[in-house]
């Protein structure tokens, strides 16, 4: 198959049966593509539509979103994880509306250039939302290519990732270079899948290798096993009148930017640097999280506060009712990761009878 009967397979099949509804592909422009393309990293399009739907209800343009308060963009953020995608997406709207003049560069090696896009993302926008022939390698493009040429070996390696851009770039047509790139990521989406793919619905079946050879699952090449280390943490869970003491955590690191308990290995430590009075201290059961390269085990203690001096918070913290982080929307109103929510839900199971609403929040 020459790339001129690739490009054509693909888009036949794209014209008939390729995704042309989800939210981003509406009112196409560089920003919502760069958006959902930042949303999509390492998250599955049904997680995604929501969060892209409220993300553009707040931030519907770029200058909206380069304006707004870092705090405002991670609690839409929150749930999705990999926060560092949502700081880069803020620094990077307010770098194009400050150097740019609100208007993303139509170069790709200037996207290149902008925080958080990499080349396959400048490739997606550049070829989705300005016609501008750019190729993509993202995950799903990767597993059509590698199995369509049989190329071994993990994507991740320096040598498998070229030898593949270069088939991206060769196949990459001039012309509906938009529609390409959207098809190329949906036959990876929903019919070269990674496991039980649906080579017979395939367009591209008659020439992929890894599909004559019968064995489409060994493509591409898997990442070397390696045990995740394991970390562990304390978080003081205070608690005072149904209200919870949150700060908010270094714009760096696990979590940057979202609001937690203290994080203490000593919390009669934790509680007389501040003169605080505890009534109880329970240990509650510990929680694992896992993140992409390790597990973090979270070792809760729940700390039922006395008399709190003036109730003052100190800089970067606060107090919130417990009822407010329990409602079904609360990490994206105030910025929370998802385990702090379970805690959250826990501390209000244990304080159901102290925790009954009396007056509005």
């Amino acid at each position: 198959m020459t790339p001129k009967q690739f490009q054509n397979a693909a888009l036949k099949w794209f014209d008939k049966q390729g995704r042309k509804d989800l939210p981003w592909q509406q009112d196409i422009n560089p920003y919502r593509v760069w958006v959902s393309e930042i949303m999509l990293q390492q998250t599955q399009v049904t997680t995604v539509i929501p969060y892209f739907e409220r993300f553009m209800q707040s931030f519907p343009t770029l200058q909206s979103l380069a304006r707004a308060p870092q705090d405002k963009v991670l609690a839409h953020w929150s749930g999705l994880g990999y926060y560092a995608r949502a700081r880069n997406l803020h620094k990077c709207a307010q770098t194009i509306a400050e150097e740019h003049g609100g208007e993303f560069p139509r170069d790709v090696e200037a996207l290149i250039g902008l925080s958080g896009i990499g080349r396959s993302t400048a490739g997606a926008i550049a070829s989705i939302s300005m016609g501008l022939r750019a190729p993509i390698l993202d995950g799903n493009v990767k597993r059509v290519l590698a199995r369509f040429h049989a190329v071994e070996g993990w994507p991740g390696q320096t040598a498998v990732a070229n030898q593949l851009w270069e088939l991206a770039e060769t196949y990459t047509p001039d012309k509906r270079v938009n529609d390409y790139t959207q098809v190329m990521m949906d036959l990876g989406a929903t019919l070269c899948t990674r496991s039980k793919p649906r080579c017979e619905e395939c367009p591209l079946k008659k020439s992929c290798v890894a599909h004559a050879q019968g064995n489409p699952q060994d493509y591409p090449g898997k990442k070397p096993r390696k045990e995740k280390p394991l970390r562990s943490t304390t978080l003081l869970l205070l608690e005072h009148s149904g209200d919870i003491y949150l700060q908010q955590r270094p714009p760096s690191g696990i979590w940057g930017g979202l609001w937690c308990p203290p994080e203490s290995d000593s919390a009669i430590d934790w509680l007389k640097a501040r003169r605080w009075r505890a009534d109880e201290i329970q240990t509650l059961p510990t929680l694992r999280h896992t993140f992409t390269h390790f597990h973090l085990d979270i070792s809760p203690v729940w700390i039922q506060l006395g008399k709190v001096p003036a109730r003052v918070a100190e800089s970067g913290a606060g107090w919130y009712k417990l009822r407010r982080l329990n409602r079904p929307r609360a990490a994206q109103e105030l910025g929370l990761p998802a385990p702090i929510v379970k805690l959250a839900k826990q501390l209000v199971a244990l304080q159901a009878p102290l925790l009954a609403p009396t007056t509005a929040d």
